[in-house]
């Protein structure tokens, strides 16, 4: 496991902790996908990134033990709210001095690495968006993670701090891109994409 070191330009946080309740009774995120567990693509992405360091806010130790090694596993308690993991991820950032932190899904496997490099290179907090909507990926500056955490809250996660952000600054994404996968039919249809 790779360590997080005092004063990280950039950090990198995989967002994997989520119950997958409305996958079923297995963990979506190990759900087979491409030749591995979804959480896989959305890590290796995320580790070819560009950031300082790399780190994974995760509830499952099978989940956690599916990571490259480049990864740190920062553990949360399970069946925790979103935005129990988007704190985490911030506080991680704090602690580790981080100018900037790019937060990633797990369950998000169409992203790619040269999306959150663009990201991870904005002089600005910054965000992705698809028809009108803001989501994540996410790029943070230290200046905005109070302001970014203290919006958190329940399963909303970051929604009102990316309600916030200039329309205008949001890379879009195209519909592979923004698939994230709840239900075991969502595979297929990332898969074909």
């Amino acid at each position: 496991m790779a360590a997080i070191t005092e004063g990280t330009s950039c950090l990198g946080v995989l967002l994997a902790a989520g119950a997958s309740r409305r996958f079923g009774p297995d963990d979506k995120l190990l759900a087979p996908f491409l030749g591995g567990p979804l959480v896989a693509r959305a890590a290796s992405a995320l580790d070819a990134a560009g950031c300082n360091a790399v780190a994974a806010v995760v509830s499952s130790p099978a989940v956690a033990a599916r990571l490259p090694e480049t990864f740190a596993r920062v553990f949360i308690a399970p069946d925790q709210p979103m935005a129990a993991s988007f704190h985490r991820a911030i506080d991680l950032a704090r602690e580790r001095g981080a100018a900037r932190l790019l937060i990633c899904l797990g369950d998000m496997p169409g992203v790619p690495a040269e999306l959150l490099r663009r990201l991870r290179r904005g002089a600005t907090s910054n965000a992705c968006t698809i028809g009108g909507a803001r989501m994540p990926p996410m790029v943070l500056l230290a200046r905005d993670y109070a302001a970014a955490r203290a919006g958190a809250e329940g399963d909303r996660g970051a929604r009102r701090f990316l309600a916030a952000l200039p329309a205008e600054g949001l890379l879009k994404l195209t519909p592979d891109q923004a698939r994230d996968i709840d239900r075991p039919a969502d595979i297929a249809g990332a898969e074909a994409g």
